[in-house]
C-alpha cells in the first residue's frame, strides 16, 4: 500500500495557494497553474503545508489520493524550480537550430520539420545536437518532449535519431557477412 497520499506538501516562500470549490491553483515566480480535485478527496492547508485527506476508504477514493497529492506537489515545484527534459541528436547531418521561437530539425528528411512550442513551454537549442525543453507543467513538458523524439526515434543499429539524454539505446548486430562459402 502507498503512502505518496499521507505526505504533506511543503510551500516554498513566494507561492500562493488558493483553494477553490473542487479545484487547488497555485500561483509562483514562474506562472499559475490549476488542478481541479476528482472523487471525495479534500485539500486542507496547515502552517506552511498542504495535506490532501480523502473522506470516504473506497478503492476508487484511495487510488486517487496518492495521483491527487503528487499533481498539487508537481504544480508547486513547477512554479518555483519548472521542468525540464533534455534531448541529444545523433546522426551525420541531423541538427536543430531555433528560429525565434520555432524549432527547426534536419533529421534525414527532405524538409526541415518545424514545431511550435504550445503556451507556457520553450524549446532551448544548447548546441546543435542538444535541444531543452522547459516549462512549469510537468505533464507539458513530457509530452512535448516525446513529440520531438516522435520526429525520428533512435534507431537500433546505428543509434540515429532523437533520444532523451538518459535514455539507453539497445543496439543490434547488423546482418553477419559472408564467412566461408563456396570458391
Amino acid at each position: 500500500m502507498s503512502r505518496i497520499g499521507f505526505a504533506p506538501i511543503p510551500l516554498p516562500d513566494g507561492v500562493e495557494v488558493t483553494l477553490e470549490d473542487r479545484a487547488v491553483r497555485v500561483k509562483g515566480p514562474k506562472g499559475e497553474l490549476a488542478q481541479a480535485l476528482v472523487g471525495e478527496l479534500e485539500v486542507v492547508r496547515n502552517d506552511g503545508t498542504l495535506e490532501v485527506r480523502r473522506t470516504s476508504e473506497e478503492k476508487f477514493h484511495r487510488s486517487l489520493h496518492g495521483l491527487t497529492r503528487t499533481l498539487i506537489n508537481n504544480m508547486v515545484v513547477g512554479v518555483t524550480t519548472g521542468f525540464r527534459r533534455d534531448l541529444e541528436i545523433s546522426g551525420v547531418g541531423y541538427r536543430a537550430a531555433q528560429e525565434g521561437k520555432t524549432l527547426v530539425l534536419s533529421v534525414g528528411y527532405s524538409h526541415q520539420v518545424r514545431m511550435q512550442p504550445p503556451e507556457g513551454i520553450t524549446y532551448v537549442v544548447e548546441t546543435p545536437t542538444r535541444i531543452s525543453v522547459q516549462g512549469i507543467d510537468k505533464q507539458l513538458v513530457g509530452e512535448q518532449a516525446a513529440k520531438i523524439r516522435q520526429v525520428r526515434k533512435p534507431e537500433p543499429y546505428k543509434g540515429k535519431g532523437i533520444r532523451y539524454s538518459d535514455e539507453v539505446v539497445r543496439r543490434k548486430a547488423g546482418k553477419a557477412g559472408k564467412t566461408g562459402g563456396r570458391k
